[in-house]
Formats: structure tokens, sequence, C-alpha cells
């Protein structure tokens, strides 16, 4: 079963890859966050936002890996992207890690597709040994066959290099001739994250992001200063401040929590 026999792409703008069926299936509930009411993350979504569209626009673009610390919005941004771009063409395909060994005949099934597709792989990282990276490799960047024009992927993560880093690794470096040279274990790591045009990195946000990703989600409470003092204490229980800590605050606060 193939993504051409199961999905009408002008009816469905995003679809996951079930490994049970080896096909694709529509995915029948989208994420409804909308692109404005992202916060602290200006940077990333403007250049995320036009590197979209010179893909959508067919001028040269590049695959993208969004790194950072966890709930930071990089999930959100990618979902938000797919709403605000959906009605210029874009479609999105979700691959699990485990699953990108199938990714060749994902793409294989796009190339004649009147659409642009984002292939979306969330909180990728691979362990050593693992060698499902290498459909990924091929891409990115192709083989003897280059990759589909009409096809991108972009990758969320919390590691920069998506692979583990050891000590050993560095210590297996050495220098010729005043040159650091580094181990292939760190060549192996780096060469795949190169293959990323656009890299986005994403930190904790500081409180007062934190306090207006807040401020965002309860527009109409008036008592501003408790708010945010209920809001610091929530962060501070869980030990980090950023869009998914607000977003829970207000799931725990809109449903009878403290404070309005």
């Amino acid at each position: 079963m193939t993504s051409e026999t199961t999905i009408d792409w002008a009816a469905t703008p995003a679809a996951v890859w079930r490994r049970h069926r080896q096909g694709l299936r529509a995915i029948r509930r989208l994420d409804p966050v909308q692109w404005q009411a992202l916060t602290g993350i200006e940077r990333q979504q403007a250049a995320l936002a036009r590197n979209t569209e010179r893909f959508l626009s067919g001028q040269p673009s590049n695959n993208a890996l969004l790194w950072g610390s966890r709930g930071t919005g990089k999930s959100s941004l990618i979902k938000a992207l797919l709403n605000r771009y959906q009605s210029q063409g874009l479609r999105m395909i979700e691959v699990d890690k485990d699953d990108l060994v199938n990714l060749p005949e994902i793409v294989d099934d796009l190339w004649e597709q009147p659409y642009r597709f984002v292939i979306f792989s969330d909180d990728l990282s691979f362990e050593t040994g693992e060698s499902a990276y290498k459909a990924l490799k091929s891409v990115l960047e192709g083989s003897l066959e280059l990759p589909p024009e009409n096809v991108r992927v972009y990758a969320t993560s919390n590691r920069r290099h998506l692979m583990p880093e050891y000590m050993a690794d560095n210590l297996n470096s050495d220098v010729r001739n005043g040159e650091l040279h580094p181990a292939e274990a760190i060549e192996e790591q780096v060469s795949l994250a190169d293959r990323f045009g656009l890299q986005l990195s994403f930190y904790p946000f500081s409180q007062d992001v934190y306090l207006q990703a807040v401020d965002a989600l309860f527009p109409e409470v008036t008592d501003r200063a408790e708010l945010h003092r209920q809001a610091i204490r929530f962060a501070t229980g869980r030990g980090v401040r950023s869009g998914r800590t607000a977003q829970q605050f207000y799931r725990e606060f809109a449903t009878g929590g403290s404070g309005n």
C-alpha cells in the first residue's frame, strides 16, 4: 500500500507513516496552533518562514533542523507552519525516527505530486549503533539519484548533532602539523547535522518571555500580578520556563486552578 493509493493530497494537508500498514494515513485532527499565537521565538519564526516561502515558490531552500531545550516551541513552530502555509500548497508527512528506513520509499511516491512536502521528524536523535540515519542522509542530499525538489526535511531534536557525543570521542582526536583532526566518531556525528542547511537553536525562556507567553494565553485576566505570581510558582515547581510550561499552566489554571 503506497501513499499514491491512500492519500488524496488535494483534500489532505498532512499524513503520518504507519509501519504496520506500510503506508500513509491521513491525519484526522490537526493541532490548531496558530503562527501568531507563538511567542518568544520570533527570530526562529522569521528564518523558518523565509526558508519555507522560498521552498513553496520553487527557489533554492534548505532542510531545517530545530534543536535545543525541551518545551521551547520547536514542534509547535512546525505545526503552526503547516496551518499557515497549507493553502499555498504545503503538505506535511510525519515520520517517526524508527520508520526512517522507509523514507526513500515514501519519497518515491511524491515526485510527481503538484504539492510541496515537508517530511517532519519530531524529537529526532540516534544512539550509537543505530543505522536508520543512513536513509535520512540519502534523502537529505541524495546518493546516485538526487532527492526530489518538492521535498524537504524539517526535524526537531534536543541534540545539536542528533547523535550522542562522548568524551572518549574527543580524546581520540589528534593534531597533525598543527591542525586538529577530529576522530571518526565526531566526523560521523557532525556529518548528519551538516546536511541541514538551516539550523535554528532554541533556549529556555527568560522569565520575561515566559510571562509574555502566559499573558498571551490569558488575555481576559485583569489581575496580572497574581497571574504572574502563580505562573512563576508553577514554572519553579517544574524546573523549566518554556512555552510548554506556559501551556501546562494554562490547562491547570483554566480548569479550576487558583487565581482568576
